[in-house]
């Protein structure tokens, strides 16, 4: 049986080799940034099914449905799926679904937020938004990483869950390009003419320093293919670019200016302020999407997620 963290694109396949190369920064494992060119399959959009509550069996039974409400629900890990790096390793993609429609979370790693083996900190979330965040980190595993399942356990109100992240062929993805319709996430710099970051988010982009209190600015530059998804009977426009801001791990509060300020329609640099309440390290996390939207409507493609490094003094 299928985990029920999510449920995979049910799609035709239409296989061809694939072409990478490898451009931009190395990760703290040592990869590159890479884009691809791949011929993608018909995708449909990947449903959230529900989550296998954590001890009770050993299969992948369906948790019972569980109504959303504002506060008290649980938190689900959402496995995205799998795609081959050049060097031969694998990336897991991964995201969540906060069950409540307000309640943000934070749960520290540990007991209560754990991927095993090899943890509990496999760069994961700690703060947890409402509602469903797509793609927010990777895993890199080796490339006899084989049938191998690491899993991943949340508990928040007193509600635990598990999910298996696994190189199961139907979690295939390409989230670097979808090369059957013309589309690429779009491309991120912190710096004016600086080095891109396309796709999941496998580096830390950029590091700043700030502190308690003090207005730090953090300027993006956006560029896109302006990709114009196709809508059927209808006329379609240049898309809009997106951008969201939200903290993905630290210790304290941070305010922005505005989490999710308007993008020029034909890209460029867009400036977000952020506030921090105390001192320590934190990760921030950019979301840039195009047309296709947030987790690209289910076809895992084409958004780019950029995670920033803030170091607040006291």
């Amino acid at each position: 049986m299928r985990s029920v963290g999510a449920v995979p694109n049910k799609r035709m396949r239409h296989r061809s080799n694939s072409s990478l190369r490898a451009s931009g920064p190395v990760d703290l494992a040592g990869h590159g940034v890479w884009t691809a060119s791949v011929v993608v399959r018909t995708r449909l959009a990947v449903l959230l099914a529900g989550a296998m509550v954590a001890g009770a069996s050993s299969s992948y039974g369906q948790a019972p449905v569980i109504p959303v409400r504002d506060f008290g629900q649980s938190v689900i890990g959402a496995y995205e799926g799998w795609y081959p790096n050049p060097d031969g390793s694998f990336t897991l993609l991964a995201g969540y679904f906060n069950r409540n429609k307000e309640e943000q979370l934070d749960i520290p790693v540990g007991a209560n937020n754990r991927i095993e083996p090899g943890g509990p900190d496999r760069g994961q979330p700690t703060h947890f938004l409402p509602r469903r965040q797509w793609g927010v980190f990777t895993i890199t595993v080796p490339a006899d990483f084989g049938d191998n399942v690491l899993t991943w356990t949340l508990t928040a109100n007193g509600q635990s869950t598990s999910i298996p992240l696994k190189l199961d062929p139907q979690w295939a993805i390409e989230p670097l390009e979808d090369a059957a319709m013309g589309n690429a996430p779009p491309t991120v710099r912190f710096k004016e003419g600086g080095v891109a970051v396309q796709g999941p988010p496998r580096v830390v982009a950029a590091s700043f320093e700030t502190s308690v209190g003090d207005p730090l600015a953090l300027p993006l530059w956006v560029t896109d293919d302006f990709y114009l998804r196709p809508t059927a009977g209808a006329a379609t426009t240049r898309p809009p670019l997106g951008v969201g801001w939200s903290k993905f791990r630290g210790q304290g509060e941070v305010t922005f200016d505005d989490a999710q300020p308007e993008v020029p329609e034909t890209g460029g640099l867009v400036t977000v302020v952020a506030t921090f309440d105390n001192a320590g390290e934190y990760l921030l996390r950019a979301e840039v999407t195009d047309t296709t939207g947030r987790g690209g409507g289910g076809s895992q493609c084409c958004w780019t997620t950029a995670h920033v490094l803030v170091t607040v003094r006291p």
